[in-house]
């Protein structure tokens, strides 16, 4: 059975590692450059969350998201960051049970997120889970 439960400041470590290996996945592990202490802060800000899957005490999976308002409508919203499954364990229901989860958190709010062009499974899964999936170029600036 999978259990999902929010996740603390004790949980980065395990955290850290699974969004290294989502960094990896997505060929982009030089990215992940988050430090142990940095994101243990992160996990105590009121607007940051996390949720972790755990199979028999085995961290399986997550999904995070930042709190965030749309100046254009005035409604508040949550930012999904990061959904992960470990390699082994995908396809079994946990991705949706993440996002049913966050749904629940969400509270009536819409969530919003970013996926890869190239990343076809993942926009497969969202559209079977009655998200919406729209094309937008994403710029990042960068100013030193």
């Amino acid at each position: 059975m999978t259990a999902i439960r929010a996740a603390t400041a004790d949980d980065a470590a395990t955290l850290l590692t699974m969004m290294r290996e989502l960094g990896d996945y997505q060929n982009q592990g030089g990215e992940v450059k988050v430090s142990l202490g940095r994101l243990a802060e992160l996990l105590a800000r009121p607007e940051v969350g996390y949720l972790i899957a755990e199979r028999e005490g085995r961290a399986i999976g997550y999904v995070s998201w930042v709190e965030r308002v749309s100046l254009w409508t005035g409604q508040e919203y949550l930012a999904l960051d990061d959904l992960y499954v470990r390699a082994g364990e995908r396809g079994e229901g946990v991705g949706e049970q993440l996002m049913r989860t966050l749904a629940e958190k969400a509270a009536g709010r819409v969530i919003r997120w970013e996926v890869a062009e190239a990343n076809v499974p993942a926009q497969r899964f969202y559209r079977r889970i009655g998200a919406t999936v729209f094309s937008k170029k994403i710029c990042r600036w960068h100013v030193a």
